[in-house]
């Protein structure tokens, strides 16, 4: 099973604030698209998967109409 460091942004909906929570996590998985569909599973939600050349993943996630992203980098 491979290990990544998950940083996960919530991003504020309020205006004029830019502020954004961050909570970072090490995780064990060998499916990312499954472990995002469980993390969110009694949500409604919508994601844009982004491999990125450096091998890092980015999934920018709405659920249930909150912005959020969740960055996965290999350890």
């Amino acid at each position: 099973m491979k290990e990544y460091e998950a940083i996960w942004e919530i991003f504020n909906k309020c205006p004029n604030n830019q502020m954004r929570d961050v909570f970072i996590e090490e995780i064990e998985t060998d499916d990312l698209d499954a472990w995002i569909q469980a993390k969110f599973k009694d949500k409604t939600m919508e994601y844009e998967k982004t491999v990125m050349p450096d091998g890092s993943v980015i999934f920018d996630i709405v659920a249930s109409g909150m912005r959020q992203r969740y960055s996965f980098s290999e350890i």
